[in-house]
């Protein structure tokens, strides 16, 4: 009776690189260096605006620019107080009409779909979100300003237009973070006998909330540096105006655009000031939404 015998594996030292390693390390190291590359130079101008706005900026800040009016253009010191104002006052209506608006639509979209009306609310949001700003100036000035009710500029038109440019953004955010939210916990909550509104009340939107938030934080950001649609709405002032329609509105990025348009240095000087503020609260935003975003990640 004959026996087989197993022969071993000729033994392959370490030390030894597989075939063909050289070029596929070479291949990797050739595509490092051009994704670094093009990292860079997509940051060269991002830096240099950073720089520039910071340089010529940082002087004009102070407590009395965020404190006192504009003065003439010739005349130096003076804030943007009014622009603050304004802005704060338009972005908490814009807040108010579009976050609440936007959750809703995007939790029908994601609980109730998919049908016909989805796929129509899908197919404009979209849309919405590539529309050029100064168009949706124009379509609040020709419906609210001087068409429909004749409301004259102000504050709440604005914010109007605001939260038109907030809509999508918040919609689109909130819709996929509410299709991120496990099925087991709707079955789980159906299983304990809840009905579908109290499941997305109690279940749902609870479980979303971290990236409602961050979706939210981002929209704020975009819409409280536009200026196209205010031209057209809010129309600005130099003065604090607490009037809720009726009467011209300030806002910061209004003031920006008109003092950096102006011939004398001391009103450019305030629109640097302006710019960079901007940057900051618009910094800020970003990174508290990123900050919300990690630890909702950490936490789950």
């Amino acid at each position: 009776m004959s026996t087989s015998t197993l022969t071993p594996a000729p033994h392959v030292p370490l030390s030894v690189s597989p075939p063909g390693s050289g070029r596929r390390r070479f291949k990797n190291n050739v595509a490092t260096v051009a994704l670094t590359a093009a990292m860079v130079i997509a940051m060269i101008p991002l830096v240099l605006i950073i720089f520039e706005i910071t340089r010529r900026g940082i002087g004009v800040m102070s407590l009395e620019f965020f404190t006192a009016t504009e003065p003439p253009p010739r005349r130096e010191g003076g804030g943007y107080a009014a622009g603050f104002f304004g802005t704060l006052y338009i972005m908490a209506l814009a807040v108010v009409m579009s976050i609440p608006f936007g959750i809703a639509t995007a939790v029908y979209i994601v609980e109730y779909g998919p049908n016909r009306l989805t796929a129509a609310i899908r197919f404009f949001t979209d849309v919405m979100t590539g529309i050029p700003s100064i168009f949706v100036g124009l379509f609040v000035y020709g419906l609210l300003v001087i068409g429909w009710g004749s409301l004259g500029f102000g504050t709440f038109v604005g914010a109007v237009a605001i939260a038109v440019m907030m809509l999508p953004i918040v919609t689109r955010s909130a819709e996929e973070m509410l299709r991120l939210v496990p099925n087991e916990l709707r079955n789980a909550s159906y299983g304990l006998g809840a009905r579908k509104w109290q499941t997305i009340v109690h279940t749902v939107l609870p479980a979303a909330a971290p990236g409602l938030t961050t979706g939210s934080m981002l929209a704020v950001a975009r819409g409280i540096g536009e200026t196209a649609p205010l031209l057209l709405t809010a129309f600005g002032t130099g003065i604090i105006v607490n009037a809720f329609q009726g009467s011209p509105q300030g806002a910061v990025p209004m003031q920006l655009y008109r003092g950096a348009t102006q011939p004398f240095e001391a009103g450019i000087d305030r629109a640097w000031g302006a710019a960079l503020s901007l940057f900051l609260l618009v910094l800020l935003f970003t990174v508290i939404a990123r900050w919300i975003g990690s630890r909702a990640s950490v936490s789950r």
